[in-house]
């Protein structure tokens, strides 16, 4: 079978999988992207290998077995890396700068505790397994980042994606990503160099902090100039611009070591400043629905439940969860004191998910020799247990009494949209879940914004 032929068929079961996954855990009352998830290990080359697992055809083309894996997980890769920058665009797409800057002060004290935490923890659980003090620094280093994804993800299934905890949580999560991104320098710097560069550190903070500015600062004010004027020359000229802007700065942002997904979130909060972007997210939610869920089954492929059947690494990734359970839950706990039980567990609990730096980091130290091949093994775990409990448990903590939020300011903008054709409940633009999008309950309420899922 061709490469192409290959592709074909596994995205096919990929998709597929999603859509049945999604299904069920909506079914069992759980958030869809566990199901996605889920689907994606079964599905996996650990486990029926339906999909992932190149065919003899495919392997006699090029030349050997790596290759052919190479070949799918590089095509693979780019459409969850794809599918994950346009999710974050559309989170920053649904919230206004004001209300991301009302929260900076909090937002800060979280990203903070979140990345001290885990590090220090992570550092001294493995000095006290008899680590090396460099493969301690490694590991602790894969801990510090959060999955700004799966969060994500979740807070729209739920309806909740405007509420005072979630707006921490993405501010704070864009601060955890930069401030990753600084402690994922000093170690490579150590272990290579076996000395940090402080002008090294000094320019990388430096880079950051101006592309930050700029694409804040100025994308808005561009926004707001010459939005309108795009959007009148039709729903094809406003998506195209706006899917520009996304890559472009995810582009931008990979290239000074942050994440691609902080420029695509900082693309969509740009663009959500604009008159337009109530028409943008209806334009975009059939791309949104067809590509996100690519990511997370993707996700799910890459673990191999079988390394657990080895006692020493299982009870060594046991450890490494708990600790990175503890550390952010406490982390983020901390900068959210003053909110409420209720809130600030639900903000800690936001701040848990570990995914793509941990791997990174891993990947690093491998190649620098560093760290031994059952790392990667133990931060997959790691990473996947922090994911699967996220979204019940955000699930949970929101389904209890209203919470003590601000109302969401409403915005400028004339009249509501009718729901998009062929939008579900579960969709993050249905059933009045984004202002604008919904009718009915919304606007009896004079176009209000219900922060809660419906239950």
């Amino acid at each position: 079978m061709e490469l192409g032929t290959r592709i074909l068929l596994d995205l096919f079961l990929i998709y597929a999988a999603a859509v049945v996954g999604g299904a069920v855990a909506a079914r069992l009352r759980q958030p869809p992207v566990i199901g996605e998830l889920l689907a994606g290990i079964v599905i996996g080359p650990h486990a029926l290998g339906l999909a992932g697992v190149p065919g003899a055809a495919l392997i006699e083309a090029l030349g050997s077995e790596a290759a052919a894996e190479a070949a799918l997980e590089g095509a693979f890769a780019a459409l969850a890396e794809l599918g994950l920058i346009l999710l974050l665009f559309f989170v920053g797409l649904e919230l206004r700068l004001d209300e991301l800057l009302a929260v900076g002060r909090r937002a800060a004290l979280v990203g903070l505790g979140g990345v001290a935490f885990p590090f220090v923890a992570g550092y001294g659980l493995m000095t006290l397994l008899g680590w090396e003090r460099i493969e301690a620094v490694f590991l602790a280093a894969a801990l510090v980042a959060t999955s700004t994804g799966i969060t994500a993800r979740t807070l729209r299934d739920l309806g909740v994606i405007g509420s005072t905890e979630a707006r921490i949580i993405l501010a704070a999560a864009v601060i955890d990503d930069i401030l990753s991104m600084i402690v994922i320098a000093v170690t490579g710097s150590l272990a290579a160099q076996g000395v940090v560069s402080p002008a090294g550190v000094l320019f990388l903070v430096v880079e950051v902090a101006a592309f930050v500015l700029f694409a804040i600062l100025v994308g808005t004010r561009v926004v707001r100039r010459y939005a309108t004027y795009v959007a009148g020359r039709g729903p094809d000229a406003l998506f195209a611009v706006a899917i520009v802007c996304c890559l472009g700065l995810a582009v931008l942002a990979s290239g000074i070591g942050l994440a691609p997904i902080i420029g695509a979130f900082l693309a969509g909060l740009a663009l959500g400043e604009s008159r337009d972007a109530r028409r943008l997210t209806e334009i975009g939610l059939p791309v949104y629905r067809l590509l996100v869920p690519f990511f997370f089954v993707i996700t799910g492929m890459h673990v191999d439940p079988g390394v657990l059947r080895d006692p020493a690494v299982a009870g060594l990734a046991a450890a490494v969860t708990a600790v990175a359970i503890a550390s952010k839950l406490l982390g983020g706990a901390l900068g959210a004191l003053g909110l409420g039980m209720r809130s600030t567990a639900i903000i800690g609990v936001g701040m848990v998910p570990r995914g793509e730096i941990g791997f990174v980091v891993v990947a690093m130290g491998r190649s620098l020799g560093v760290l031994p091949d059952e790392v990667l093994s133990v931060v997959v775990v790691m990473s996947l247990a922090t994911t699967l409990i996220v979204p019940p448990a955000l699930a949970l903590l929101y389904g209890g009494a209203p919470l003590a939020a601000k109302p969401r300011p409403e915005r400028p903008w004339p009249g509501l949209l009718p729901l998009p054709r062929g939008a579900q409940s579960g969709d993050f633009a249905a059933a009045g879940k984004l202002p604008g999008l919904g009718h009915d309950r919304e606007s009896a309420a004079g176009h209000g914004y219900d922060q809660r899922a419906e239950r």
